[in-house]
């Protein structure tokens, strides 16, 4: 099948690299012309392991291409999945911009000439798909289109992995030919058994949210808890796998830790609640974790003073991890880029690494130290703090870094460590909800 996809940001590079490998031919277009340049020459622009080869293959075997030209590039095409960035409003009121998603909507109308199938891909609040369907209508009143929401669940990190391998594909649709298109795009996926949920187009739309928000909340969930364990001397880790063993549970997002991040989690769940309040109900449960998540990162704060003394001037913070989480160069919302500047606005020097988020974080934050290994941070600091839990992080040479260090403190804000190795090994050891009492 012939697909277009418009936008070769995270979302449409990953989805279009994996429906190319599924054998149907995709063309990934974009505006940037610098970008798309440089997607052509097998330049990446994002980090997630895997997709430079995904991309490299596909390319070589003819099934993925790279253009600047819409109309050439829907000229053939079954189905045109629009894969823009849809953040939070600039006004920041936690609604979605949608101005890319109806731009492109407006571009798409007068390409639009035989029957074609409209995915929204970018995740959208509640309503979106109609409006779609209302703005290429209006352009193009002789277009024979449906649009479906086809909302993405990957992880940042295990992208490839997610699509070729989902839990479920949701579907929301209006017709049963829209919905023939979407089983064809999929039947890969659907001669392996994948679960299908085929709904209405509101439905599909909130499940994305829904989804979201209800790991947040595992994630706030267990922060609050990690902070009960710290005063009464009990060791959330234990606590999380005696809970997450139950089946009802599950195990999954209770790592107590800074607090959530990252393109999706933050922008949700206030899209979520400014969905719920413009529909005149609220959703208490979403509020807390939002207001628990944003309270966890003060909570961070304060952990790291104490570990300094009381007083961050003059003092040098060795930071492990930029990003928010590993595999990724992602550092929206991140708490290091959180918590760092509070540090650092009160007399802190930096000193920091991270596998691939330093170059942009030296654009926004000049004046932090950048160093070249995990050991260069630990070089006369105070404290040092890890924050992004990056395989090479987890098996730190305890001795060489205790060298290196003016005091041998470690917060650990990932819980990576064991405490009772690191106390052996002569470190002042802090973790999160790790209150263990002799």
């Amino acid at each position: 099948m012939n697909i277009t996809m418009i936008g070769t940001g995270y979302v449409g590079l990953v989805t279009g690299a994996c429906l190319a490998e599924f054998g149907h031919r995709i063309t990934c277009m974009d505006k940037d012309e610098s970008k798309i340049e440089r997607l052509r020459n097998n330049e990446i622009p994002i980090y997630e392991p895997g997709l430079d080869a995904l991309v490299a293959k596909n390319v070589r075997d003819g099934r993925l291409l790279f253009s600047t030209d819409l109309a050439e590039s829907t000229a053939k095409a079954k189905a045109v999945f629009i894969a823009v960035g849809t953040p939070s409003s600039r006004r920041g009121d936690g609604y979605a911009d949608l101005s890319y998603i109806y731009a492109a909507a407006r571009d798409l109308a007068p390409c639009l000439k035989d029957y074609t199938v409209v995915v929204d891909k970018s995740t959208v609040p509640v309503g979106t798909a109609r409006q779609v369907a209302r703005v290429i209508g209006e352009e193009n009143p002789q277009a024979k289109f449906d649009v479906v929401s086809n909302p993405e669940f990957l992880r940042e990190g295990a992208a490839i992995s997610d699509f070729m391998r989902p839990d479920r594909v949701v579907l929301g649709v209006d017709s049963p030919a829209a919905a023939a298109v979407m089983k064809e795009v999929y039947n890969p996926l659907y001669l392996i058994s994948t679960p299908f949920v085929i709904t209405g187009l509101e439905t599909a739309e909130l499940i994305k949210y829904a989804a979201n928000a209800f790991l947040a909340m595992k994630i706030s969930y267990i922060n609050e808890i990690a902070n009960v364990c710290e005063e009464v001397g009990a060791d959330v880790i234990d606590l999380a796998r005696g809970i997450g063993l139950d089946g009802r549970i599950g195990g999954k997002f209770l790592h107590a830790g800074p607090g959530y991040g990252g393109s999706c989690f933050p922008k949700d769940t206030l899209a979520l609640l400014r969905i719920a309040q413009e529909n005149g109900v609220a959703i208490r449960s979403v509020e807390a974790a939002v207001e628990v998540n944003i309270a966890q990162k003060a909570r961070m704060v304060k952990k790291i003073r104490d570990a300094l003394g009381g007083m961050e001037a003059g003092k040098t913070v060795g930071a492990l991890g930029l990003t928010f989480k590993p595999e990724t160069d992602d550092l929206r919302d991140s708490p290091a880029l959180t918590i760092l500047p509070l540090l650092h606005e009160k007399g802190a020097q930096i000193r920091a690494h991270d596998p691939q988020g330093m170059t942009e974080t030296a654009q926004q934050f000049p004046d932090f130290t950048y160093v070249d290994n995990a050991y260069e941070a630990a070089d006369n600091a105070d404290v040092l703090v890890l924050f992004t839990e990056w395989n090479q992080y987890r098996a730190l040479d305890l001795q060489e870094l205790k060298s290196r260090m003016k005091s041998p403190v470690l917060v650990d804000l990932r819980n990576v460590y064991n405490p009772q190795q690191m106390k052996e090994a002569g470190f002042v050891y802090v973790g999160v909800g790790r209150g263990v009492r002799p």
